[in-house]
């Protein structure tokens, strides 16, 4: 029995030697191949890297137009501008179309100060003006950016001609969120942003890289990911939440033309209900039901496309 005992030993030393072993050559591996990912990422040509706040920050544009088209990310998007710029790019024949990158997010860098709504805001307000992008702009959130967008559009109305949201979150998305859950969400973030350090993302990465793109934009979506996945700036994000909520609370409901594209409600309970009661609210509303997932310009993007078309020939 002693002896069947202290193989058993030697067996789970050596296992966890090899695992050990295994694991500190991913993580050294991973410390290499970072200094080609950040090189890749500092010489890509795709977008515009402005200074803010001492920081670089991207802005992707192209095309003209009457109508200036600003995207805005969901949380923890991973590349936005190589998310939105096959679907943005149908417009910029008619329109001036942006893809703004905030802190933490694609190609722009991290950031280690507040990430509130009125920052993160002010932040965009000052990359558009150095990449030379003038207001007024029709802003187009998807999922947790509507919280910027209904922000922009109460502090800055002069700037925000409309609002289209791609599935955007509403204050009242977030009714059901509590400590607990935000603090599961810390928790969450800071196992993955471990799993990043030690290399483990890196070799996981290749079966969620999207197949239908070119090699080149799949290198760099790796890059991204391996340099930025759950990155403090973007984990910093919830725990302002409650003070997002209450500042946008604190105004009016923004009365400007708004296009509501809204997903099949999956993506939380009661989502369409509480798009339903955004829109009984506002005097110049157009509303799209799609029976897909939350990403709907990538699902829908015909019918995203033509509702877009349609609500911004109904401003001139």
């Amino acid at each position: 029995m002693k002896k069947a005992l202290k193989i058993a030993g030697k067996v789970l030393l050596g296992l966890l030697i090899a695992v050990v072993a295994l694991l500190a050559c991913i993580f050294i591996y991973n410390r290499i191949e970072l200094g080609g990912d950040r090189k890749l990422i500092a010489n890509q040509q795709i977008s515009q890297m402005v200074d803010v706040d001492g920081k670089k920050m991207s802005i992707y544009a192209s095309g003209e137009g009457d109508h200036t088209l600003v995207f805005l990310a969901g949380s923890g998007a991973t590349a936005p501008v190589l998310d939105f710029k096959p679907f943005s790019e149908q417009f910029d024949k008619t329109y001036r179309i942006v893809i703004a990158e905030k802190f933490g997010y694609g190609f722009s860098d991290e950031y280690d100060g507040s990430r509130n709504v009125e920052t993160r805001v002010r932040q965009y307000r000052t990359a558009m003006k150095a990449a030379g992008v003038q207001a007024p702009y029709i802003l187009c959130p998807h999922s947790y950016s509507g919280l910027e967008a209904i922000y922009w559009a109460q502090n800055y109305p002069e700037e925000v001609e409309a609002i289209i949201g791609l599935d955007m979150a509403l204050p009242r998305a977030y009714d059901s969120f509590d400590d607990k859950l935000v603090s599961s969400i810390r928790s969450s973030n800071t196992f993955k942003r471990m799993l990043n350090t030690l290399g483990i993302v890196r070799v996981l990465v290749n079966g969620f890289l999207p197949k239908d793109e070119p090699a080149e934009v799949q290198a760099l979506i790796k890059s991204i990911i391996c340099r930025s996945y759950c990155n403090k700036t973007v984990s910093a994000e919830s725990e302002y939440i409650f003070d997002d909520i209450k500042t946008l609370d604190s105004n009016p409901i923004p009365d400007i033309p708004t296009l509501l594209i809204v997903s099949d409600g999956t993506v939380a309970e009661g989502w369409i209900d509480i798009q339903k009661d955004y829109a009984s609210k506002l005097t110049n509303v157009t509303t799209l039901f799609l029976n897909c997932g939350h990403s709907v310009y990538n699902l829908e993007p015909e019918k995203c496309a033509k509702a877009i078309r349609e609500f911004i020939e109904s401003l001139k």
